[in-house]
């Protein structure tokens, strides 16, 4: 099996990888292409973890192969997705969005981590019970957010996707939500206080 995932920014190429294991064969080798260092550092990391066969090729400057051997072990479909989403897996951990964008500094740069944040949310093994979106973060849920499709998928499966409608008629975007529900601070303070893990990006 053979995945391109050159020009992909992560986790892209983790999480393409992944799948590709999850549906391959006991054996199969998973060849996956990258285009910087870092790609196959992380897909190194994810072999590691689960004690797969790792080899790296560097075919160029910015050209590299890394090969993933599937593991003899094969779970069962249920098991690879319907217990991704179990909700009993999930025990009270919340996510906290409060900004479109994830650190300082670069405003460009900190929307792209975010984007890449929400996607990677979306796709944990274990996702949160709840996420919780206010101040700009209200922005990911709305109408024309780059997040809104990986939100929808956590919602489908279940996570509860929550934003302030406070901000959300703070930015004019009262009637553009997307996915989920409107929150209020009430709630956001009882679900904060009962949490067993609070994540803030």
């Amino acid at each position: 099996m053979k995945i391109d995932a050159r020009g992909k920014q992560c986790p892209l190429p983790v999480i393409e990888a992944k799948e590709a294991l999850r549906a391959a064969a006991p054996g199969e080798v998973v060849e996956i292409s990258v285009d910087n260092e870092i790609a196959t550092q992380n897909l190194r990391k994810l072999a590691e973890q689960k004690k797969l066969g790792y080899i790296c090729e560097k075919l160029g400057e910015r050209d590299y192969l890394v090969k993933i051997t599937a593991s003899g072990e094969k779970t069962t479909e249920e098991e690879t997705d319907n217990t991704t989403y179990s909700c009993s897996m999930r025990n009270g951990v919340v996510a906290v969005l409060s900004s479109d964008m994830m650190g300082s500094g670069d405003e460009a740069l900190g929307k792209l981590l975010m984007k890449g944040f929400v996607f990677a949310l979306a796709k944990q093994e274990t996702p949160p019970e709840t996420v919780l979106l206010y101040n700009g973060g209200a922005k990911l849920s709305c109408e024309g957010s780059e997040s809104l499709e990986d939100l929808k998928s956590m919602d489908e499966h279940g996570v509860k996707v929550l934003t302030c409608g406070t901000c959300l008629n703070y930015y004019g975007l009262g009637d553009k939500l997307s996915v989920g529900t409107v929150t209020n601070m009430y709630e956001i303070a009882d679900i904060l206080t009962k949490a067993a893990l609070v994540v803030r990006p």
